[in-house]
């Protein structure tokens, strides 16, 4: 370990969860942070609150501002959520999950978290590889939060690093690095991480979400807990 606070935006998903494995073999404390934010399904919150606990945050927080991002996304409305067979079926483009300026919101709010608990590095799963289109999830999203945000709130560029260490890697390359990170503690671990957009614990294996997860594991050649807990109709097992 080389430093000594960070914080982990937390949403209790595979990304999110490798992020905060790694953010644990470099700094010495770790402060998690969960958004509560009027999303469908409580369970992500559940699954966050598991992680923190296992992977040893000093300090988890989760945050409650409900009904503040609207939207068409099924995620924050009433729209259906897309449902696919197969990742080939899946749109292209913008997935209709996006919700516009979640990240943004949630990087400056884990910015002022950061401050209170005297972070300056923020750790945060974005990925620009399997991302469903999201504008929000881009390098060069992050570049600008960073500079924005360090302006903002200590008068420096550099004020805050953000970290993204998914930021380039395919969902079957995260995948094995989690692996490798948490080593025997992996299944323990990801046993209590969640994905699906449906709310379905264990996974509904056909939103644009569970299809990602499983590609990613199958093409990793590595079991995923999930299964052992709710195998799923239609996905190897």
């Amino acid at each position: 370990m080389t430093q000594s606070k960070a914080v982990v935006i937390l949403s209790g998903g595979q990304d999110s969860t490798t992020c905060m494995a790694i953010a644990a073999t470099q700094f010495e404390e770790l402060y998690a942070i969960t958004f509560d934010y009027g999303q469908r399904h409580r369970v992500e919150v559940e699954s966050a609150e598991a992680v923190a606990k296992l992977l040893g945050a000093k300090h988890h927080q989760t945050l409650h501002i409900p009904r503040v991002l609207g939207g068409t996304s099924p995620l924050v409305s009433d729209n259906p959520l897309g449902t696919y067979a197969s990742v080939e079926e899946l749109p292209g483009g913008v997935e209709p999950t996006f919700v516009p300026g979640r990240n943004l919101l949630f990087l400056t709010l884990a910015a002022n978290y950061a401050t209170q608990v005297g972070a300056r590095d923020l750790f945060t799963g974005l990925c620009q590889a399997d991302y469903g289109g999201y504008f929000d999830c881009r390098q060069t999203f992050v570049d600008a939060a960073q500079v924005a945000l360090g302006e903002a709130i200590y008068g420096d560029p550099q004020g805050f690093k953000i970290h993204t260490p998914l930021m380039d890697l395919s969902k079957s390359e995260s995948v094995t690095l989690a692996a490798q990170v948490l080593g025997e503690r992996f299944d323990e671990v990801f046993e209590n991480t969640h994905t699906c957009y449906a709310g379905v614990r264990g996974g509904c294996g056909e939103c644009h979400a569970c299809l990602l997860r499983d590609r990613g594991f199958q093409e990793a050649g590595i079991a995923d807990p999930l299964w052992r807990i709710k195998p799923r109709a239609g996905v190897l097992v």
